[in-house]
């Protein structure tokens, strides 16, 4: 059982319970804190609230989280796009608005419970159940490539690489607004957003040192078409990294503009490239995967309204 408090402060007096504390806590969604409302696990001032309780200044919220039910990651018959496989690891091309992975409240239809059916027992299981072979991550609304680890001594060599920034990471991604460097250097530490806990943000305070290097494909009037290269791997590092330097990846509903002037459903971002040293080789790997169908038609309509 987890437990937090909170004294509520002047800014968020009169804010939603639910709200405040969906931004507050890291991982629980705004749903799963009603459930905790209403099963008796949050009071405020000693005393049981609704969901739509308003805060007033000084007010003290426990919030007891009861622990997890121990869950396995199912197999699910889902088809995957294999880029390269072979006995230690595979390269996936993973498609928009797949989960890599299980979480709470999204439990089935993720990239494990494919790996799962498609490798069998043959994953890593250095992440645990819930993320077998998993090294690292995309976004759930970013396409392209991944590496999957089918054991752990591939595993740990492959997480070995990233730390130490050899792991090759190439991203495409069309951006708000007319980039006038033709490339370009992001160097600014993530960490978690002070007060959306769920948010990443550029901050000295608790945050690890993040570096994106990004050059002009194209320009298309309020947008742009921009290579990344990764020399770190932060979360939604190049989202908050765009965005920090005044040009968020388009469709972007997190860290995104309201004033976009071309309709994106899901940020045009793209895993393009990966390359690394095979662990069992030694030899250095890369693949490339074409750009897919909706970032090419929101490429066309750019260039049918700009030109």
């Amino acid at each position: 059982m987890q437990s937090y408090n909170y004294t509520v402060a002047t800014e968020s007096t009169g804010q939603r319970i639910d709200k405040f504390l969906a931004d507050s806590l890291s991982d629980i969604t705004r749903s799963a804190v009603v459930n905790l409302i209403e099963s008796g696990n949050i009071s405020v001032n000693g005393k049981q609230v609704s969901k739509n309780y308003k805060l007033r200044e000084g007010d003290s919220i426990d919030v007891m989280i009861p622990d997890p039910v121990e869950y396995e990651a199912e197999a699910e018959n889902i088809p995957l796009d294999i880029v390269y496989e072979d006995n230690d690891l595979l390269v996936v091309n993973k498609p928009k608005g797949m989960v890599v992975h299980p979480a709470a409240g999204n439990y089935s239809g993720t990239l494990v419970n494919a790996l799962l059916y498609h490798c069998k027992d043959g994953l890593s299981g250095i992440n645990g159940v819930m993320r077998p072979g998993i090294v690292h991550r995309i976004d759930k609304n970013t396409s392209g490539l991944l590496i999957v680890a089918k054991n752990d001594k591939a595993h740990k060599s492959l997480a070995e690489q990233i730390k130490e920034h050899s792991f090759t990471r190439e991203y495409e991604a069309v951006v708000l607004g007319n980039i006038k460097e033709d490339s370009g250097t992001v160097d600014a530490p993530i960490g978690r957003h002070p007060i959306e806990r769920k948010r990443m943000a550029v901050t000295e305070k608790n945050s690890k040192n993040a570096v994106t290097h990004f050059e002009v494909i194209r320009r298309y009037g309020a947008y742009t078409h921009i290579k990344c290269r990764l020399e770190t791997g932060r979360t939604h590092q190049i989202r908050v990294h765009m965005a920090y330097i005044g040009h968020p990846v388009a469709g972007d509903d997190v860290y995104g503009s309201k004033k976009e002037k071309v309709y994106f459903d899901g940020q045009c971002l793209h895993a393009r490239k990966i390359g690394f040293v095979h662990p069992s080789t030694s030899e250095y790997l890369e693949f490339s995967s074409d750009l897919p169908e909706y970032f090419i038609k929101f490429l066309n309509k750019l260039n049918n309204i700009y030109g």
